[in-house]
């Protein structure tokens, strides 16, 4: 069962100039970790995922002394892969970070026992736990218990029931970057054929560009690849296009801003989500990382 949650991260968490911050995530598999870890990855935290809990502190140590410059905003996952002591060793390895003035935020992400079997049910994923030979079931209860220990000691507990990707992935953008950095721009691909994402404040339609997908070579890879990159900027049609949207953007999101807006999403789309519109998103937001931070970009169909 999901208690105690409160679906809205602090706001401005992460403002204290020259504070080192470290976002523990942990929760329950098929919580949805591995998406809020990748939102934070595009805020610019640097992330690491399943780390132990004795090189925590050095890991902090490290990045935040780096010798290419140091990071302030740090995130780890923990979870039930951990090894057992790592879990009960965890309070205490936070608190020690704490009191050497790192701010530390453990997030947990849960969802109902019905909702974990369902999202595992409609994968190949096998749980955490399930070498032991336990039902699920009996391995989401062990999962609870093990977890206890955090759990208990959460700056927030998220409930993930009801929330899909775009939704989580919107919240944990939304609680660290916008409270301090002003606007989160969100690029976003999708395909047509599943339909408009329900977020988006700006759609444009890319479906008139010539189409990767019909040349037999590039069909198996995405719009991130190089094979389908060169493709496509070798299209004049392509460039006019790239040209048009982010001159737009570039003249039109300024004024979003100045109605004090924290976030706006902008869709690309095409007919099958993997090629055109995921592009044109990565050049997009190539294009405005250069003036600006908080650039998100998500791939629906690519997830």
């Amino acid at each position: 069962m999901v208690s105690a949650v409160n679906n809205e991260l602090p706001k401005g968490p992460i403002v204290e100039a020259g504070a080192i911050h470290l976002v523990v995530l942990t929760g329950m598999s098929g919580g949805g970790k591995t998406v809020a870890l990748r939102a934070l990855e595009d805020l610019e935290f640097y992330c690491v995922d399943n780390m132990p809990a004795e090189l925590i502190p050095q890991l902090v140590a490290a990045v935040s002394q780096g010798e290419h410059g140091p990071r302030r905003r740090i995130a780890v996952g923990v979870d039930v892969r951990n090894r057992r002591s790592d879990l009960e060793r965890m309070p205490h390895v936070l608190s020690e970070l704490s009191s050497a003035g790192v701010h530390v935020h453990l997030i947990f992400l849960d969802s109902r026992d019905d909702v974990l079997i369902k999202r595992y049910s409609e994968t190949r994923r096998r749980h955490p736990l399930a070498a032991e030979r336990l039902s699920l079931a009996d391995s989401i209860a062990e999962e609870r218990r093990l977890l206890r220990p955090l759990v208990s000691i959460a700056e927030k507990v998220i409930d993930t029931s009801e929330l899909n990707v775009h939704q989580l992935r919107r919240l944990f953008a939304t609680g660290y970057a916008a409270a301090s950095d002003g606007t989160t721009l969100l690029f976003e691909s999708f395909a047509y054929r599943r339909g408009l994402p329900s977020d988006a404040d700006f759609v444009f339609d890319a479906r008139c560009l010539p189409n990767p997908h019909w040349d037999p070579r590039l069909r198996p890879f995405s719009g991130k690849d190089q094979p389908v990159r060169e493709y496509l900027d070798a299209q004049p049609i392509v460039g006019e296009y790239y040209a048009d949207v982010a001159r737009w953007l570039d003249t039109w999101l300024p004024r979003f801003e100045g109605e004090d807006r924290s976030y706006v999403t902008v869709s690309i789309g095409c007919t099958g989500g993997r090629h055109r519109s995921v592009y044109l998103v990565e050049r997009l937001a190539r294009h405005f990382r250069e003036g600006r931070g908080n650039v998100l970009t998500f791939h629906r169909e690519l997830e």
